[in-house]
């Protein structure tokens, strides 16, 4: 089993060291990659940051003369995706490591960030008890805080880095098999707190259909993670029936899932089933946190940490638009089903986000951007058993009916 660890070995070379004799001491293989640049590394490493610049189309000591610290990240960050990668397609790496402060966790991230779900990925980061979605993104990576800064070993820091190199161990000793001849087909789908019940129901259909349901938490990171599993060929339909990062995204919310959203199965054709679930809130942290000019709205507070903010009839527009135009670019057959009773918990009769107005806006701007796509609509609500059964089973039509080639297996890593 090879484990490659990855630091700038002119600063954080004692510190890599050590971590490398813990693996070693338990029977571990280590390669150690140098993704430093300016100064002088203190201990050896297996691949030079020569080899690393190399790989990102330029050389060392060009970047060195130039002096500038982010070019030189982004080009270590660049050169340590694609040594990885390459290295990951040859079978030789198992596990990755890496330690660091900002340009550390940047550059090492990204190496991990190449690799497929499944392989073992440890980032120790003074970053890591912060926001790490940037450095996360759409990966299993795992962040373990130093607590300290990474700057010389003391009781403190050997005690975490200790503990990283065993869990890593730990996680390339004992990793499950991931994918085998008997796995069932997986549909990826969609949900929020306020559209369980949907969920819920359509997953019963799905699984006793013959499916394996992966279900994604629709909070930004959730919706990248499943385009991504869509674009790798993992997946054989979709039901996507909580488009509410689209919401956070064209109004100003803090769970956008970015630009893409909602493009992977049109572009890749796979089947998908879409919905417009939880598109009647935009999501924001404290209530303190909510921005200025939203105060005056229709704000719902769910938790201490989660505020939740109504869309208004022309945002509603501009996401039933926006909705209705993407899948109606899709390359497989694709069906939108319209809930015309409320697409949350909290979007019906009696609840706080009750709003006719906006969701006739809603509905009658994906009815107008969705081309000759399918919709079915139903005087129903979104949580009504009736309308997730009737969604679950229109996608296992869809994907019945659908010839495509066969999803490409391994991709979530291979044991």
């Amino acid at each position: 089993m090879s484990i490659y660890l990855l630091a700038t070995l002119d600063t954080k070379g004692t510190e890599i060291g050590y971590v490398q004799q813990r693996l070693q001491a338990l029977d571990l293989s280590v390669k150690v990659v140098d993704i430093g640049c300016l100064g002088e590394p203190v201990i050896a490493a297996d691949i030079s940051r020569e080899e690393l610049f190399d790989a990102a189309g330029t050389s060392l000591e060009d970047l060195r003369q130039l002096r500038d610290r982010g070019q030189a990240v982004n080009q270590a960050a660049a050169g340590a995706a694609q040594l990885i990668s390459k290295l990951h397609q040859d079978g030789k790496v198992d596990g990755i490591l890496g330690i660091g402060g900002s340009a550390g966790t940047t550059i090492a991230t990204s190496a991990m960030k190449a690799l497929p779900l499944g392989v073992p990925k440890v980032m120790v980061s003074t970053l890591a008890s912060g926001n790490v979605r940037g450095f996360i993104g759409d990966k299993d990576i795992t962040m373990i805080n130093s607590v300290v800064d990474i700057l010389g070993l003391n009781r403190i820091s050997r005690s975490v880095l200790s503990d990283a190199a065993h869990a890593m161990a730990g996680m390339v000793r004992h990793r499950i098999e991931t994918s085998s001849i008997d796995d069932k087909p997986l549909v990826a789908a969609t949900m929020f707190g306020v559209t369980t019940p949907c969920v819920e129901k359509a997953r019963e259909i799905l699984e006793t259909a013959g499916f394996e349901v992966l279900v994604f938490h629709a909070t930004g990171s959730g919706g990248q993670a499943m385009e991504s599993l869509i674009r790798d060929g993992e997946i054989v339909g979709v039901l996507d029936m909580t488009t509410t990062e689209l919401a956070d995204e064209i109004v100003g919310g803090v769970l956008s899932a970015g630009p893409d959203r909602l493009t992977a199965a049109a572009q890749s054709g796979v089947p998908q089933v879409v919905s417009v679930g939880a598109t009647d809130m935009v999501n924001f942290h404290g209530i303190d946190t909510v921005p200025g000019p939203f105060r005056d709205r229709n704000l719902y507070k769910h938790n201490a940490n989660v505020t939740l903010m109504r869309t208004t009839a022309e945002e509603n527009t501009r996401i039933g638009e926006e909705i209705g135009h993407k899948v109606s670019a899709s390359k497989a057959p694709a069906v939108i089903v319209l809930p015309r009773e409320g697409v949350s918990a909290i979007d019906r009769k009696g609840q706080p986000f009750d709003d006719p107005i906006a969701r006739q806006a809603l509905l009658a701007a994906v009815r107008k951007s969705a081309g000759s796509t399918e919709i079915i609509e139903k005087d129903l609500h979104i949580n009504n058993p009736e309308f997730a059964v009737m969604a679950a089973r229109r996608l296992i039509e869809l994907i019945g009916t659908y010839q495509r080639q066969p999803p490409r297996t391994g991709k979530m890593g291979h044991v």
